[in-house]
């Protein structure tokens, strides 16, 4: 995974925008950015299942959650892209 590696480089961003498969994000990816605590998160997200779980995790962990804009990228179909933002409190 790019941002754990580049974390561990020492770099570090005031904005991550992460599009994880459906399955969500990896713990590892997670925890690193709960660790590097970039002041803004953008999520996209293809499940919404797996994005309300990831933001309880982040929410945990000090963000909060400003916006959150579902897309229907597929009409007709069941399929629906979500887009949050978080802020660090």
């Amino acid at each position: 995974m790019v941002i754990p590696k580049w974390y561990k480089d020492g770099i570090k961003a005031d904005v991550l925008v992460v599009d994880p498969p459906r399955k969500g994000c990896d713990e590892a990816l997670l925890q690193t950015i709960l660790k590097q605590k970039p002041k803004r998160v953008v999520y996209v997200s293809c499940n919404p299942v797996t994005l309300a779980r990831d933001l309880m995790i982040l929410e945990d962990g000090g963000y909060a959650t400003q916006e959150l804009q579902p897309v229907d990228m597929f009409p007709q179909t069941t399929h629906v892209e979500c887009v949050a933002w978080l802020k660090l409190t």
